[in-house]
């Protein structure tokens, strides 16, 4: 079969298309970054290649540190005046945001199939989670804030490139609604320009955001120790993380440090394969790149063929590929399960960690070939990974205590209710787990002591938008802990006790 990529949709046409909604933040070859409310063409820009077939775009354009130093001090400005506005008025501006971003829907979720690689279907939920769940909070934002005031200072938002509607604007929003300005860097490894339309659109809304692109290294001291700023919500890795920790002035500043951990499966006395089939098919959303994605199955012994032949299935049924890749030019943009991975980086990276568990004694399960994606002929293909899977990774295994943030996944067989325990929480803390049983005793026996944050009973869980509560446990998470009235309490000051695993914070809220 011969695929053409989908006329219209070339890198040039979508970034023509942003550049005419917002032609403020963007020019004919570089994007600007927006300091004190002002579009600026400042910053180094360097080419960047796009996972999906190696296209070379202008970078985000990298400000020094001096330059986000002065953007704090601005944030610091915008946040006294909005910090003001009464909160009718707010909610009116946020309307007003959440509309643009759903007019603009389409060309947004183009860039984030161009720049992170998602495919349609997905690169559209990523918006519609984001203006959906702020539709919730602007019902409820009055009583949210009642006995609440914003705090003393902007938040600052650093966040991975993975979400950038679902997770950072939708956070930004939040933060907006309940009285507070926001700063917000730029992912490097993508998602900046579709960052850039979300912002020119909000700017246009009236509401007090700031977005830098840049070196962490170089913009750490501004946008994490600086004591202008009022909090500090950061979505990374662990090593990042615990750098952020480290370069926080005050660790009793409000802060939220949402890191990796290795969520797990456990199946155990289980009969119910078609729904777990379901539940399987699902999780290979976005070739896995994602906090909440589960990666490692912990099975009972006796359960392992039964296993092996739904997985098996799951595994043959997944459609990867090039996401703008269609057979007939008025095809529509294909329904796939995954695109590339980030980069050819961390492709390579993914391809040396499988080998390095096979080397070094785990069990080649599945190996996939890229054969049974879906390119345009000819087209780079050094970001895409086909689906694998290690039975028993060696312990030494790089891999064996933290997520691959890709469609690598691995399992472990257990022969007692402690070894499944333990492999379960093998990395020390995780946002979330499931157990696969038909035995509701078991179910409540391990709960208590799995270390996750959610724990799921015959379905996963996810991160949640609304009144749903999210965290970690162990070193997934330091700070306050957010969703639903949680991430409103968490942004501003009051007298309701705030949850969270950091100085002065009650461990946990009720019911999670």
């Amino acid at each position: 079969m011969s695929l053409q990529h989908k006329p219209g949709t070339s890198w040039d046409e979508v970034y023509t298309r942003a550049r005419s909604v917002a032609p403020e933040a963007f020019e004919t070859d570089h994007i600007a970054n927006l300091l004190g409310g002002q579009w600026s063409f400042v910053g180094e820009t360097r080419p960047h290649p796009l996972a999906i077939d190696a296209t070379l775009i202008p970078g985000p354009p990298r400000i020094d540190h001096d330059t986000a130093v002065t953007a704090v001090e601005q944030a610091a400005r915008q946040h006294v005046e909005w910090s003001r506005v009464p909160l009718e008025e707010r909610q009116r501006r946020v309307q007003n945001a959440v509309a643009l971003l759903r007019e603009h829907r389409d060309t947004i979720a183009l860039l984030l199939m161009w720049e992170i690689g998602k495919p349609w279907r997905i690169a559209c939920a990523d918006v519609d989670r984001c203006v959906d769940g702020i539709d919730w909070y602007l019902q409820e934002i009055e009583r949210q804030m009642q006995g609440r005031t914003p705090l003393q200072g902007p938040i600052s938002n650093i966040a991975s490139w993975n979400y950038p509607l679902s997770v950072l604007v939708h956070a930004e929003l939040a933060q907006l609604l309940a009285g507070n300005a926001v700063i917000a860097k730029t992912p490097s490894q993508g998602g900046f320009h579709a960052l850039t339309l979300c912002h020119a659109l909000m700017v246009r809304a009236d509401l007090p955001v700031t977005l830098l692109s840049g070196v962490g290294g170089d913009l750490s001291d501004a946008l994490i120790s600086s004591r202008q700023l009022g909090a500090l919500a950061f979505v990374g890795g662990r090593s990042n993380g615990r750098k952020a920790a480290s370069t926080l002035a005050d660790l009793r500043r409000r802060h939220i440090l949402e890191q990796e951990g290795l969520n797990t499966w456990g199946i155990w006395n289980f009969s119910q394969w078609e729904l777990l089939s379901g539940h399987l098919k699902k999780g290979f959303e976005y070739a896995k790149q994602r906090c909440t994605a589960y990666p490692r199955y912990v099975i009972q012994r006796k359960l392992l063929p039964d296993f092996l032949a739904t997985y098996n299935d799951v595994v043959s049924s997944l459609r990867f590929g090039n996401p703008f890749a269609v057979e007939n030019a008025d095809d529509p943009l294909p329904n796939f399960d995954f695109g590339p991975v980030i980069s050819q980086s961390k492709a390579n990276d993914l391809r040396a960690r499988y080998e390095e568990a096979i080397s070094s004694g785990g069990i080649p399960l599945i190996h996939g070939d890229l054969g049974a994606g879906n390119f345009i002929v000819g087209q780079d293909q050094s970001a895409y990974v086909a689906p694998a899977c290690v039975l028993n990774p060696p312990t030494a295994w790089s891999l064996h205590h933290s997520e691959p943030f890709g469609p690598i996944d691995s399992i472990v067989i257990v022969d007692t209710e402690s070894e499944l325990l333990a492999a379960m929480n093998v990395s020390n803390g995780s946002l979330v787990a499931s157990i696969a049983t038909d035995d509701a005793d078991l179910a409540a026996r391990l709960r208590p002591d799995v270390q996750s944050f959610k724990f799921g009973v015959n379905a996963p869980r996810s991160r949640g938008d609304r009144e749903e509560v999210f965290g970690g446990r162990g070193a997934s998470w330091r700070g306050a802990f957010v969703g639903g009235d949680l991430l409103i309490d968490s942004f501003t000051d009051g007298d309701r006790p705030l949850f969270g695993n950091f100085p002065n914070g009650s461990l946990f809220p009720p019911n999670t």
